[in-house]
């Protein structure tokens, strides 16, 4: 289901407003907390998301003026100077620099927005493209702090019922196939979605014609939060809502084996 890009711009909104709301008063002592990331604290989460935002503004002056935006080089020389921050500098630099690219989306005119078209790494994006990109890396790094202070967080609902149509996107570059071919009908709640995950040497999964999976195939239903995490790599046993099994067999394991996260 296609959205116009203000409903996103709005979503990336919300999301970064949520994120200022959670970490704002964080002391340093919970900045160098671990995150759910085991191999980054609650500060450097920060720092990515900060150096992401830095990037995005990049990219979308890149994409207004009709140049090319950073290549790798430049990615890695401002998530250098992101790293090399201490804890403190790195939480109030994010939140200044979300806040700001977002208001840098916010102010780009409706005529603008329907002419953005930027290659990054050999695809080509609309202005819906660009801010899914940062949509949906924004509310899972989000969440990846949320959950460390309270464990029962979940993405939030409103970047959900934008994401949840563009996890085939996700799953097709985030998955790795297990060895194992398999396929298995997945459907939704809040949205209602369907989808059909099919894995060979590849993985698809293209949604599922008539918003049924096919007969026979093994099927489960799950809420839309829920699915997102596993495409990102982030549904481990601790973190799983309640699934049903609609028929057949499915193995949530062989799912979090083929979506390690990334």
């Amino acid at each position: 289901m296609k959205s116009s890009a203000r409903v996103w711009i709005a979503a990336l909104r919300g999301s970064q407003q949520r994120l200022a709301a959670l970490v704002g008063s964080l002391i340093p002592e919970q900045l160098r907390a671990p995150s759910y990331d085991a191999d980054w604290t609650i500060a450097q989460v920060l720092a990515h998301i900060g150096a992401q935002a830095e990037i995005g503004q990049q990219a979308l002056a890149a994409a207004l003026s009709g140049r090319e935006p950073f290549g790798p080089d430049g990615f890695r020389a401002i998530r250098a100077i992101w790293n090399a921050r201490d804890p403190g500098q790195q939480a109030v630099e994010c939140l200044v620099n979300d806040r700001e690219h977002v208001r840098r989306l916010e102010q780009v005119s409706d005529e603008q927005l329907a002419g953005i078209r930027l290659k990054i790494i050999g695809t080509e994006y609309d202005a819906v493209g660009l801010v899914w990109l940062r949509l949906g890396e924004h509310a899972l790094h989000s969440w990846d702090i949320a959950v460390s202070l309270d464990p029962a967080s979940v993405v939030a609902p409103q970047s959900v019922a934008l994401l949840v149509d563009w996890a085939p996107q996700v799953a097709a570059c985030s998955g790795k196939p297990p060895g194992v071919p398999y396929r298995i009908g997945i459907q939704t709640t809040d949205p209602e979605r369907a989808f059909r995950l099919d894995v060979t040497d590849t993985i698809s999964m293209p949604a599922a014609r008539g918003g049924v999976a096919d007969e026979g195939v093994p099927t489960l239903r799950m809420p839309a939060e829920a699915l997102l995490r596993l495409v990102y790599g982030r549904l481990d046993p601790l973190h799983t809502p309640p699934v049903q099994v609609l028929s057949g067999r499915v193995e949530l394991d062989l799912l979090r084996q083929t979506f390690p996260g990334f």
